[in-house]
Parts: C-alpha cells; structure tokens; sequence
C-alpha cells in the first residue's frame, strides 16, 4: 500500500436543473484506503453526486480533488465505477462482456481473462461464464456489475448501490472484496440504504438530505457529536427531574426518565472526560444526589444513539 495513498475530496459541489440546486454545496472528502458511506433518502442527491464525480454528469459549481490535483479524465479512467442503473450489454456473453470492458481501460486480453474468470469463480459464476447477462437473475447482474467495476486494478471505487439485490453469503464476499482493495490504499465511496450494512463495513459515513451534507464522520463521532442523554431509573415517581437545571427532560414513565444535558451546562465530554462514564458531569452528579435523598437509583446508563437514529434526527 503507498504510504500516502490519495484520497478523493469534493468540495462545494454543486449541481442545478434551472433554478433548483438537487446537490447544494456538497464537500466531503473520501480517504484513500478507507471505506466511506454514503446514505440519504431517495431523491437526496446521491447518485448525482457521484455522476459528477465520476464526470458523467456536468457540474454546476466545485471542484472533484483526487490527492492533490483536480481531478482528470485520466484519473477518472482509473477509478472503477458501478453506476446506479447497471451498465451492461444485456445480449453480450457475461466473460466476454468483462474482458471487453477492461481491455478499454488498458488491460492485456489475456490477463483481463484470467482475473474475470477469477472473479467469476469468486462471485459463484464461472460456470455461467459463456451465458448472456440476460439470462441472469438481478442478483447475478449484479455481481457481474460488482465484477465490472473492480476490475484491473481500480485506484479508486464510487459504487452506486452495490449490495442491492445480494443475498447475505454475496454481500459477505462483496465486503470481503471491498476491504482487500482499500488494504492496498484505495478510497471507497459507495452508496446504501441499508443502514446496518454501512454502520459495519465504513470507516466514515456521509448522511446527505436536500442535497446538502447534514453530517459526515466516523460512527463514533456522529454518535458523540449531539447531547448526552441518560436513562435513569429511581426508586420512587421520576417527575421531579424536570426541575433540575441544566437537564432536558426527554420523556417520564413512572420511575425512569430519560434526560439529555443541555449543551454548554457542564464539563463532562467538554472537558475530555470519557463520554460512556456516568458522573462525569456535575449535573448528573446532581441528580444522582438528589435521587438518593429521594429513595435511590435503580439504574443510571448513558444511551448511546443507534446510527438509524442519528440518521433520523439529522434528515428530518
């Protein structure tokens, strides 16, 4: 792997259909060798995001960076891409539709070959090699996209929906895939709408909405990055911590409630103290000594956002 592997970073780009920006001042940057998510809604600005970086679409304003230069459309032949709508000849037998694909992009016939056939074996479908891709089912299809793209050697990947369609033992091998390429330094952008699946496999997410970028990071600190929230069981009725100050009472059943410190009140993650500690804060500090005047405390546990709440909160 180089020591400085490039990444790509696309910054303040910008795409408009007449009057309406579908991606409004988009930056992010994807590291080389690292896997980054990207998630939104239908209609949020994904797949044209990655059209412009990939030059198949026209930008209105920004720049696409890959390492330290502008991106080329030598760089661009480089990169290996799955478009959003799979870009096969549906009548062209399935090896050498991808032989034919990577010869294009410079590859020797016979070395373009033996790593399709690998490839196919990879992927369960070498014996269906000399078929067309219209007999295949949409999963198959879309492993032979799968195939297509990481073919010869990509210095990069900007997938569009690559695990649509797979059944779990493909989606595994597709991962498997993904990680030995960005072992070898390779920035990885691709798209999901499954959550879990980009919460397990990407080192970074990006949640796009409306066109714009409404947070971006690692899990953690996408996890980190709102209020601390903590549930809090006592032993008697828990509606006297509305009272408390600098304490948002987010909901009260009985003797649990759950509570989110107001930003800016206390000096607990502020101050770097470890997030996931209880008492770390003087506020729950507070409220644990007022709890114990009031019968005890049951329980008191930080809440830790799943990444679909998060998700949630900021595309709402």
């Amino acid at each position: 792997m180089a020591s400085t592997p490039d990444s790509i970073s696309v910054e303040g780009l910008t795409r408009r259909f007449g009057d309406r920006a579908v991606v409004d001042d988009v930056s992010f940057t994807v590291p080389g060798g690292q896997m980054t998510g990207f998630v939104g809604g239908n209609g949020a600005g994904k797949t044209t995001t990655m059209r412009m970086i990939m030059g198949v679409l026209g930008i209105s304003e920004g720049t696409v960076r890959y390492g330290e230069h502008e991106i080329t459309t030598a760089d661009r032949r480089r990169f290996g891409y799955m478009p959003e709508e799979r870009g096969l000849y549906p009548k062209q037998k399935i090896l050498e539709q991808l032989v034919y694909l990577a010869t294009l992009g410079g590859t020797d016939k016979a070395a373009a070959t033996t790593e399709a056939s690998e490839l196919l074996d990879r992927f369960g479908l070498l014996d269906r090699a000399g078929d067309t891709v219209e007999k295949l089912s949409l999963g198959n299809q879309q492993r032979v996209q799968i195939i297509a793209a990481v073919m010869s050697q990509p210095v990069a990947l900007v997938l569009d929906e690559p695990f649509s369609g797979l059944d779990p033992q493909a989606v595994d091998s597709m991962a498997d895939l993904l990680r030995e390429h960005t072992a070898r330094g390779v920035p990885v952008l691709f798209s999901s709408h499954q959550l879990d699946l980009v919460e397990r496999l990407c080192d970074r997410l990006v949640v796009l909405a409306q066109g714009q970028v409404r947070a971006q990071g690692t899990s953690a600190e996408l996890r980190t990055a709102g209020p601390e929230r903590y549930r809090v069981t006592l032993g008697s009725d828990a509606g006297w911590v509305r009272d408390l100050p600098g304490i948002h009472t987010v909901d009260v059943d009985g003797p649990t409630a759950l509570i989110e410190l107001d930003p800016g009140g206390g000096t607990g993650a502020a101050a770097g103290v470890d997030p996931t500690s209880t008492g770390s804060d003087p506020r729950v500090d507070a409220l644990v000594r007022a709890a114990l005047e009031r019968g005890g405390v049951r329980e008191l546990t930080r809440v830790v956002p799943a990444l679909s709440d998060i998700y949630r909160e900021v595309t709402a």
